[in-house]
């Protein structure tokens, strides 16, 4: 087993993965930007080395200035969390290159499932259903137009190495290909430097499934219990929980060995997950395969009891799995993730900023907090306005639903706008209550009215918040 990992991400993830090492013996290394050096990873980490920089260009996607961290922390491992150079197959080369192991699947494998039309030729060899679309990327105009003429409306265009909904563009009829088009390549070109792109016929109101896996070096696949990832916004997920409502023992069975035939055929080993459409009739589609551990992993862990940045460890150490499919099988009770993200969800979801003044954090059973947050943190315009994440564990569905509503009650941040009126109304809600929903979710049903139970539980937080503010203003004694 690894001595000292260093960790090439911030935030709760660098948090969440020194958990695990700890529990493990584990030595670990933090990095830091300079606006994160207040950050509660740095403080946390056995060692904690700046790599300079505000933002992700400037510090956390720098291959060279992590490799040079790693190397003079003497780092053994290096444990990469999600976002920035997670699923970078150049940055997983550069690791192992300089001696250390990087805890995820190899660079080969990032290359061929980071890049969609790999993967969707991938999918089709594996024989994983997929919708119908082009042969691989579309290059021109005149050739998407062909393709959608062939497949027919509703399609949507896709960038071949991209990722968060960016190099997205959904097109109902033949007046919106060629502006589609045309900004998903050059969204794509932007976000990833590969204007490459590729058509699916689009899935009218689908459900977005997840099916997580764990491969060895040894041969050895696991598939477990399905995400229901259906509630976002701008293609961005923001509450999940498993197990899904439209998920039959029966399709759990058929999406899980498909993704398991997807991983054999790669040649994939570590954590991995594999996303899916799932249509009203029960049909699913691969949509593409995600070559690091995921944000909501923690939904999973919740109803297997399995750690996934331990197995992550120890697959990268090369040790066989010792969990076996039978005991995953089936979900263990019923579990929620709520994202709290730094936004006005009454103004499109806009980025919000400011400094925490007041925070509280839920507790109870079932009830998780992965979170960076302190009274003092700032919430700045650099990284991305996820701040924290709640979990929620339960026997049953309604149970959960109800602990995730009370623990969302007792969630108190005050200092910039968050996600939780969102997701507290969400759970509210009769779709999300009746378990049929789709990812039109807030588009079809948000704003949703405002309970006044809800309403008279805000104006509390806000006279915490502003007591708060007031005696954050008031002279300390020396100072009078």
């Amino acid at each position: 087993m690894f001595s000292r990992v260093l960790i090439a991400n911030r935030g709760e993830i660098a948090l969440r993965v020194m958990r695990t090492c700890r529990r493990m013996g584990i030595e670990t290394v933090a990095i830091y930007s300079d606006a994160d050096v207040r950050s509660p990873h740095v403080t946390e980490a056995d060692l904690a080395l700046s790599i300079g920089g505000y933002t992700p260009r400037e510090s956390y996607l720098v291959i060279d200035k992590v490799l040079a961290a790693a190397q003079e922390a003497g780092a053994d491992a290096v444990h990469p969390g999600y976002g920035f150079l997670s699923e970078n197959a150049e940055f997983a080369k550069a690791v192992s290159d300089a001696g250390m192991t990087f805890i995820g699947p190899s660079p080969e494998a990032i290359s061929m499932l980071g890049d969609k039309t790999a993967a969707r030729d991938l999918a089709i060899a594996s024989d994983v259903p997929i919708s119908p679309g082009s042969d691989g990327a579309v290059g021109s105009f005149e050739e998407a137009r062909s393709v959608v003429e062939r497949i027919g409306y509703p399609v949507i265009i896709k960038a071949a190495a991209g990722g968060g909904g960016k190099g997205m563009r959904i097109v109902q009829s033949a007046d919106d290909i060629e502006s589609a088009f045309n900004a998903a390549q050059g969204e794509a070109r932007t976000s990833f430097n590969d204007d490459r792109v590729f058509i699916e016929r689009y899935i009218v109101h689908p459900r977005h499934i997840e099916i997580q896996i764990l491969a060895d070096h040894h041969g050895t696949v696991l598939y477990f219990p399905e995400r229901e990832c259906s509630i976002q916004r701008r293609h961005q997920k923001v509450v999940e929980e498993s197990p899904s409502t439209a998920v039959t023992p029966e399709i759990r069975k058929a999406m899980g060995e498909a993704a398991a035939r997807l991983v054999q055929k790669a040649s994939y080993t570590n954590a991995g997950t594999l996303e899916f459409l799932l249509d009203a009739r029960g049909e699913f589609y691969f949509m593409e395969v995600n070559t690091r551990l995921q944000v909501e992993h923690p939904v999973t862990e919740m109803i297997s009891g399995v750690d996934f940045v331990e197995q992550q460890l120890r697959i990268a150490a090369g040790q066989r799995l010792l969990i076996t499919q039978q005991e995953i099988a089936e979900p263990k009770g019923a579990a929620i993730e709520c994202r709290i993200c730094a936004e006005d969800v009454y103004n499109e979801f806009l980025p919000d900023t400011g400094i925490v003044s007041f925070m509280k954090l839920p507790e109870g059973p079932g009830v998780r907090n992965d979170s960076a947050l302190y009274e003092g943190y700032e919430v700045s315009v650099h990284y991305d306005p996820m701040v924290a994440k709640l979990i929620i564990h339960a026997d049953t569905r309604q149970e959960c639903i109800d602990r995730t509503k009370e623990a969302l009650d007792n969630y108190q941040i005050v200092g910039f706008k968050t996600t939780i009126p969102f997701c507290r109304q969400v759970l509210e809600s009769e779709p999300f209550v009746s378990g049929v929903y789709s990812t039109f979710f807030v588009k079809d049903h948000w704003p949703l009215p405002i309970p006044t139970s809800f309403l008279s539980h805000v104006a509390s937080i806000a006279a915490v918040g502003y007591v708060a503010e007031d005696e954050r203003r008031q002279p300390l004694p020396s100072d009078v």
